[in-house]
């Protein structure tokens, strides 16, 4: 198959007749070989007078909700997911959450240029962290500081005279940051005396003190100078532009969330992992959510005021500590359970701030959230792998900027140039890095062992179709990344028999990198991406493609959520790579879903595309200034 003489057939089948082909009842109703488990799991938290069969229905109904709502949210060439059609300047989002009288302690700051980084003790070359962790800092105001300040903080503003705004570390749909994140520690000197939970103002680089802890809570299962960082979603500021297709979005940014907290905690020699045996439940407590006002679900998207529509949905909970306990953690998620409902008895201060004065409630963003709700998983452990090492076949591609330097200067780009040419040793490297098992001779890749990777808690669900356009030494064309080599043979039989499956010139060994179809895809990756230039335009694009109905069958309808926070945290490297190699990126949530999966030859919904992804030169805009992050100017935005 030649990519530039593929001709897409226009679908006939209207978008009904679409989701019974690809998600039909009989699929959804096969024999699940995990039911027990997931039972066993759901179970531990939810009411002991709800019979076994009553469970088994709750959980076909969470399935099937979950699988409208992907099918209702792809984009066609000939219709695209529900948004509002236009932007309601009056009611955006404020993006900075504030709990209103909650007491601000303000955080350190920290220089970017290398003269100044080593006479404040030196920051790790940002290749260098892929290969091994610096010895750990011990946990202080200062360390805390310098974690946030490099991964969720304000990294400029921007200006063009008439309209102000504001650039963070960690990259959004939109620059809509619907994501907020806490911080769950012990005492620490200069921020409490006591154990505490805060809310991290990233406009004013400051923690928020919500609430003291009961001492002694880090105690039991963990590890000296652990503590966690948690986040959670606000759908609102992200549906306010993008409407029926906004969970997907805020999903993403989790995911990359995570990834940059993984990659500064790196930074400090810290490691970081996810702590999913804690259910919904245990989160919303945990965040101090409980008071938040519950918002009625309608039946159809309804315009109004909303405050309930405000709430923050609790996504998930990061352990952060010091690299070296790799036998991993005794936690008994029951007993954790158990100390965090203790939470809703703690004196919370503070009131979440006003973001709207009107909202759109798009209904199927909230009944699909409830029914991804997890349960609490009390037979989970916490398994810490050794660190493994990412590859390396070209370490020279990389300008040998600090992790500080790559995190805060990395900028998503508007436009690609359509002219810079990248070398396909730095192609590969790009790629090693992507790698969920790092560099393993002999073994598959699949469990997430590398970094960012290794702080997600299931192997790898995530694949990559890329287009190549401007590699040099590398022929154009359509290729393909196996992220879990346990997936190949099905991906094989899955994807069209045409295809060669052929390892390119040049590939390293251990870099499981097939070349499927060669040509010019440059229009055809435009035309998959919304017709967007920026697609063709750079070296490189790809779309993630994910393992998908048979892993929530397997896990349930909780893992929706997490095959987009691995997608975000790929996206999160291919953003930190591009700049490490002095170019840029740019994640593409706008793509026809369906097309996709017909150029690759998917049938059904084994697999299905979930993030977009283009790599290149970027356009710099001139007419636009930057400014510092701090201070900035007295706005909102």
């Amino acid at each position: 198959m030649q990519c530039h003489h593929y001709i897409f057939p226009r679908f006939s089948l209207s978008l009904h007749r679409h989701h019974h082909h690809l998600f039909s009842l009989h699929s959804i109703r096969k024999s699940n070989p995990n039911s027990r488990i997931l039972l066993k799991m759901s179970l531990s938290s939810s009411s002991s007078s709800i019979s076994e069969e009553e469970l088994k229905q709750q959980q076909k109904s969470h399935h099937l909700q979950t699988l409208q709502y992907h099918q209702q949210t792809k984009h066609h060439f000939t219709k695209f997911a529900k948004g509002p059609g236009r932007l309601d300047w009056a009611n955006q989002p404020n993006p900075f959450r504030r709990y209103i009288d909650a007491p601000l302690i303000s955080l350190q700051h920290f220089p970017i240029e290398e003269d100044e980084q080593q006479f404040s003790g030196g920051v790790p070359l940002y290749s260098s962290v892929f290969l091994s962790l610096p010895p750990p800092k011990p946990i202080s105001f200062s360390s805390i500081s310098q974690l946030l300040y490099d991964s969720l903080a304000l990294s400029a503003w921007k200006t063009t005279g008439f309209s102000t705004w504001s650039l963070r570390v960690n990259p959004s749909s939109g620059n809509l940051h619907p994501t907020e994140a806490y911080i769950v520690a012990p005492a620490i000197g200069g921020l409490s005396n006591s154990g505490f939970v805060a809310h991290y103002a990233p406009k004013e680089h400051g923690l928020e003190i919500r609430a003291e802890i009961p001492a002694g809570f880090f105690d039991r299962g963990f590890p000296d100078d652990c503590f966690f960082v948690g986040f959670s979603s606000i759908f609102w500021r992200e549906a306010w532009k993008y409407g029926e297709r906004a969970f997907r979005y805020c999903n993403h940014d989790v995911g990359h969330a995570i990834a940059a907290v993984a990659i500064a905690a790196a930074e400090l020699g810290w490691d970081v992992k996810l702590l999913d045996g804690l259910g919904f439940d245990d989160l919303e407590k945990l965040f101090g959510f409980e008071s938040f006002p519950k918002l009625p679900i309608p039946s159809r998207p309804v315009k109004g005021k909303f405050s309930g529509i405000e709430f923050e949905h609790p996504d998930c909970v990061l352990a952060v500590f010091p690299r070296g306990g790799e036998e991993g953690f005794d936690v008994n998620f029951k007993d954790l359970s158990s100390r965090i409902s203790e939470f809703s008895k703690l004196d919370w201060k503070g009131e979440p701030n006003v973001l709207s004065k009107e909202h759109v409630v798009w209904d199927i963003i909230y009944r699909t959230s409830e029914a991804v709700k997890k349960p609490l998983s009390v037979g989970e452990s916490v398994i810490i792998d050794p660190f493994q090492c990412s590859g390396v076949c070209s370490d020279s591609s990389y300008k040998g900027l600090t992790v500080r330097e790559v995190v805060r200067k990395r900028r998503s780009a508007v436009d690609m140039d359509g002219i810079t040419v990248i070398h396909r040793d730095t192609f590969y490297q790009i790629l090693l890095h992507c790698l969920p098992s790092g560099s393993r001779s002999g073994e598959k890749q699949g469990k997430q062992l590398a970094l960012p990777f290794r702080a997600l808690s299931w192997d790898s669900e995530v694949h990559a179709a890329l287009f190549v356009h401007r590699v040099s030494g590398l022929p154009k064309g359509l290729y393909f990344l196996v992220r879990n080599e346990n997936h190949l043979d099905d991906l094989r039989n899955a994807m069209r028999p045409e295809f060669t499956w052929r390892k390119p010139e040049g590939c390293p060994v251990d870099l499981p990198l097939y070349e499927l179809a060669p040509g010019d895809c440059k229009e055809l990756s435009k035309r998959l991406s919304c017709h967007q230039d920026i697609a063709g335009d750079g070296c490189f694009s790809l779309g993630m493609i994910s393992h998908f109905e048979p892993t929530l069958q397997a896990k349930g309808a909780w893992m929706y959520p997490r095959l987009f926070w691995e997608t975000g945290v790929l996206g999160q490297v291919l953003y930190l790579e591009a700049h490490a190699v002095g170019i840029s990126a740019t994640g593409i949530g706008c793509f026809f879903d369906d097309p996709v999966h017909e150029v690759l030859g998917l049938k059904g919904s084994d697999y299905q595309s979930l993030y977009h992804f283009t790599v290149g030169g970027p356009v710099i805009d001139k007419r636009i200034m930057s400014l510092p992050a701090y201070p900035g100017p007295e706005i909102d935005a």
